[in-house]
This record gives C-alpha cells, sequence and structure tokens, in this order.
C-alpha cells in the first residue's frame, strides 16, 4: 500500500461526528482551502448545487440564541422543508438507529425516559457542540434529487478536507428544521432550502462524548460481486 492510499484511507476513515469542540479559532484561509478543494464534487451537468454561509462569532452566537429558544419553547411550530427520515423505520435501519443512540446516551450517561437530558443533548446541536465556526448549506428549491445526492459527495469532501487539515466536523440535520429562523440571521432567500449545517474545528479529546465509535456493516454485508 502506497503512502498516498494510506493518507487518503487515514482522512476518511478517521472522520467522526465530533460532538464537543475546542474553543480555537479556525483561519479563514483554511476554510476557503476546505470548500475548494470540495468543490470539486461531481455533479449532474456540472450544476454545482451547493450554497454555503459560514458563521462565527457574533452571527454564531445570536443564531444559536434563538434557535435554542425555539427548540425549548416553540419546536412546534418549525419543521424542515424536506423528509430526511421516514416515517417509520424498518430493519435493519430501526436497530442500527437505536444502537447509536444508545451508545451516545449510555457515554453521556442519559437514562432511558430522561426526556429533559435528551433534549439538553439534542439542543447542543444549536450551539454547534462549542465550535469556533458553522456551516449553514442551502439549495436551490427547484432542483431534483439527483442534484441532492450531488450535494453529499460535496459534504463528504468538505468532512474529509479537514481531516486532511487536522480538523473534525460534525454534519447536522437538525438545522433544517429551523430554517425560518435562520433566514432572519443569514443571507438566504427564498428559493434556497435549508440542507443541514456542520460544525467544524477542534475536537476536544477530554469530552467523554468523542469516545463514540459506530459501527459499520462489512463489505460483505452490503455488496454483492459479479463475475469476480
Amino acid at each position: 500500500m502506497s503512502q498516498q492510499v494510506r493518507i487518503v484511507d487515514a482522512a476518511i476513515t478517521g472522520r467522526r461526528s465530533i460532538r464537543k469542540f475546542l474553543d480555537q479559532p479556525v483561519d479563514r484561509e483554511i476554510i476557503e482551502q476546505i470548500l475548494e478543494v470540495s468543490a470539486r464534487a461531481p455533479s449532474g451537468t456540472n450544476m454545482q448545487p451547493w450554497r454555503v454561509h459560514v458563521i462565527a462569532a457574533e452571527t454564531m452566537k445570536n443564531l444559536s440564541r434563538d434557535i435554542l429558544d425555539a427548540h425549548y419553547n416553540h419546536q412546534d411550530v418549525h419543521a424542515s422543508e424536506y423528509e430526511y427520515y421516514p416515517d417509520i423505520f424498518v430493519e435493519p435501519f430501526k436497530s442500527r438507529r437505536k444502537k447509536v443512540g444508545l451508545d451516545l446516551y449510555g457515554l453521556l450517561g442519559i437514562e432511558k425516559g430522561a426526556v429533559d437530558k435528551m433534549q439538553a443533548q439534542h439542543g447542543r446541536n444549536f450551539l454547534f457542540f462549542d465550535a469556533p465556526v458553522g456551516l449553514i448549506f442551502t439549495i436551490d428549491r427547484t432542483l431534483k434529487i439527483g442534484s441532492w445526492l450531488d450535494y453529499g459527495m460535496f459534504l463528504q469532501n468538505i468532512m474529509i478536507a479537514a481531516r486532511a487539515r487536522g480538523l473534525d466536523t460534525c454534519p447536522q440535520a437538525a438545522f433544517a428544521k429551523y430554517h425560518r429562523i435562520i433566514r432572519d440571521h443569514l443571507t438566504v432567500s427564498d428559493e434556497q432550502i435549508v440542507v443541514c449545517g456542520m460544525s467544524l474545528g477542534l475536537i476536544d479529546n477530554t469530552a467523554i462524548e468523542n469516545q463514540l465509535e459506530t459501527e459499520r456493516e462489512p463489505v460483505s454485508g452490503f455488496t454483492r460481486f459479479y463475475d469476480l
């Protein structure tokens, strides 16, 4: 295995969803590098459907404040403009979803049925898990599922490019629900749908939640080979 392969594989396999970051700034130049590299993601007829809003400092603080208020007091009046999860989970997805939740809450000492503690942990999303940089991603609402697939490759590129630079991330669909509040703080036109958010920064290795290691199905579990 060549050094190049090892470096790329390490960036991919080293990516995890980090839920506690250090309070250390990230230079704008590095963020621009990450986005420039990531924009090499493929897209149908090269439409490049991604739009990115990078926030920090006061903008992040004010957005977090208003979303947290809605999360605790008014969340029933907010809804995402697209469906991320199915109405009913079937196997094996139901068990996988349940396990990752139990594993995270187990690390944090949140017992089953502790609704207030679960809500508080979910609310940490809207603080960007203390990261110094937050990203909000939007897409033109006229685009179809193919462009959403392209968008996923762009997001993955960002997370891998961040790892290559010693940074970590957490992609967060939770932000999509609060698109109306996001529009109050950022320049997001009505023609754009909020896809997700993302936290970016340096991992806090002392945080117990960052010990979470999610499992992956082996290749034999999701692949069929033909004539090989």
